[in-house]
């Protein structure tokens, strides 16, 4: 199964429990947020020399926003009002855009936010206008939704506070690591900021401007946070091998190095940093199968703790779809 005929399944299990409705008002919320963003951000380009396209292929995809969506189903379910919903979903777009920026620059890569006349080789002044354009979208949203000032102040203090926390993790390794972590401690003490915590940002600005229970509140907050952890061990399995040459926090490469013996160890960095063609992520957890299964395990049981609480009991059949199409989106699918 791919990833299309995956959304194509979550929709047929949706209609088929005829509980499809709220689904089909949450998608239209999202296409709605998502093309107030890109309205904005045309706005705010307009009259300089960089023009705003279309938006490209798939930008309204749900396969393409299934996180937004996610994030967008926590709102209903806190009981946020649809307009409500459609607004912080629009400004979840903009930290999606700084955050893509950052990572882009961090990894010398670049996953479009925005479909511009640059020229397509610049893609470092891209990532930087991309960061810069979510940033000021943003504070206009701010802006128009809230009248008083001390809101807008806060709700521009409070969303940068929420992605300072996971950028300050990624600055730790920028440099390259000199210690390899615990398994423990690498989900401890770096997945929860780089991952986990990033997941709960969405709620950054929600949760000082809308009066909700707090019980209600923390487990939403704490299902999308192990969703997060949930994802960056799969991102961990895909990556492993990058991981190694780049010196960076792996939780599958803390597996091999303090479970499976220092000179299994030894053998495997030495082959992943000479390059080795026959080295690769799937061949390592091939090799490292106790690691690969541990670490199966451990992305399982954060996903199906995080989409059991997120989904009301009613929609909780579509916790193994979920994890299935996720999966598949990291690239680590015949793991689960």
């Amino acid at each position: 199964m791919n990833i299309i005929n995956s959304i194509g399944s979550l929709r047929e299990q949706a209609g088929k429990a005829d509980i499809g409705d709220i689904f089909l008002t949450l998608e239209d919320e999202l296409k709605k947020s998502l093309s107030i963003f890109w309205d904005k951000a045309g706005k705010v380009l307009n009259g300089s020399n960089v023009k705003l396209l279309g938006p490209p292929a798939g930008y309204y995809d749900l396969e393409n926003n299934f996180f937004s969506a996610l994030f967008l189903y926590s709102y209903f379910r806190a009981g946020i009002e649809s307009e409500r919903r459609i607004l912080y979903s629009a400004m979840n777009q903009c930290l999606r855009g700084m955050v893509t920026g950052c990572d882009n620059l961090l990894d010398d890569e670049y996953k479009r936010t925005l479909e511009t006349s640059l020229p397509e080789n610049g893609t470092r002044f891209r990532s930087v206008l991309d960061i810069m354009v979510s940033d000021r979208v943003l504070f206009e949203l701010s802006l128009g939704a809230f009248k008083d000032s001390d809101r807008i102040l806060t709700a521009s203090v409070i969303s940068l506070k929420a992605l300072i926390e996971s950028g300050y993790q990624e600055a730790t390794e920028e440099g390259g690591i000199t210690e390899i972590l615990p398994p423990d401690k690498v989900l401890e003490t770096i997945h929860h900021y780089k991952t986990g915590i990033l997941f709960n940002c969405p709620w950054a600005i929600p949760s000082v401007i809308e009066l909700i229970d707090e019980d209600k509140k923390s487990r939403l907050n704490m299902a999308l946070y192990n969703i997060g952890m949930g994802c960056q061990v799969m991102d961990d399995m895909a990556d492993i091998e990058r991981d190694i040459q780049t010196k960076h926090h792996n939780y599958i490469a803390s597996l091999i190095y303090h479970e499976s013996g220092r000179e299994e160890w030894k053998e495997l960095k030495t082959l992943v940093l000479s390059g080795e063609n026959s080295v690769n992520s799937e061949t390592i957890l091939k090799d490292f199968g106790d690691a690969k299964d541990k670490a199966v395990e451990t992305a399982g049981s954060y996903l199906t703790s995080g989409l059991n609480e997120l989904f009301e009991e009613k929609h909780r059949f579509l916790v193994k779809p979920s994890i299935k199409f996720l999966s598949m989106r990291i690239g680590v699918a015949k793991y689960f």
